[in-house]
């Protein structure tokens, strides 16, 4: 009973922050160079790190899938599988499960600090609204350049897929390209980023509120950290699996 009562709780206190961040994006937005410091911290740095783990995730559907096409003949499409994979399911789940290891450990971590510190305190004192000013444009970054990065994820692994398919396959480079291009619609690629979307505000609002209501000195920031990447992991592939069952 106690655990139902916690895991209430904190459901409760994840969808209230939620709605007062979101009500600080449309009243009294919070300025644009905290969105932009945001966007840098959660998008612009670990582009390198998204580009590379797509362009090898791309490359291994290409080495996991060839030998079954190859019985039938159809390695032709393998361009197709690999491009529908990674913009319905591999990219959006990859890129989440990056920024929520990267970014949302650190946002936890970062709140947590300033929690147990009492800066958020003194934010109150001064008459600053930490979730405006700490929250809200985190929740606008994420929603941003969360989609961004699995565009970028989708199109490293595309070329990786190419590069091994084409290159250490042999595979027909025309047909590799022409089936990926018939097989893959807009819808498929939006899915995706539908998903990234909803991931995004996932990992944010989680991250964000663990941090927030930290408390035990260092252990505790630790802990903060450590649940946060944990709950966003486990919700990011639950909520996959409704909302695949909901787009496509």
């Amino acid at each position: 009973m106690e655990l139902i009562m916690k895991l209430l709780e904190h459901i409760g206190g994840m969808t209230i922050l939620f709605l007062q961040a979101v009500k600080f994006i449309f009243v009294n937005p919070p300025k644009i160079k905290h969105i932009i410091k945001q966007m840098a911290e959660i998008g612009a740095n670990a582009a390198p790190l998204i580009a590379i783990t797509g362009f090898f995730t791309g490359g291994v559907l290409v080495v996991e899938t060839y030998p079954t096409f190859h019985k039938f003949n159809a390695e032709f499409l393998i361009g197709a599988l690999v491009s529908l994979s990674l913009a319905r399911e591999v990219a959006p789940v990859l890129v989440a499960l990056l920024v929520t290891a990267r970014s949302g450990s650190a946002m936890a971590a970062n709140i947590g600090t300033m929690r147990i510190t009492e800066q958020i305190d003194a934010l109150e004192v001064l008459a600053v609204n930490p979730i405006r000013y700490l929250i809200t444009p985190r929740l606008i970054a994420a929603i941003i350049v969360v989609p961004l990065l699995t565009l970028l994820s989708i199109f490293s692994g595309i070329l990786g897929g190419y590069f091994v398919g084409v290159h250490l396959y042999s595979i027909n480079p025309y047909l590799f390209v022409e089936k990926m291009k018939d097989l893959t619609e807009l819808y498929d690629i939006l899915g995706g980023l539908y998903k990234s979307i909803a991931f995004a505000i996932v990992i944010t609002i989680v991250s964000t509120y663990f941090g927030y209501i930290a408390k035990g000195g260092a252990e505790g920031v630790g802990k903060a950290t450590t649940t946060a990447v944990v709950v966003s992991s486990v919700l990011i592939l639950i909520l996959d699996y409704f909302l695949t069952s909901l787009i496509y």
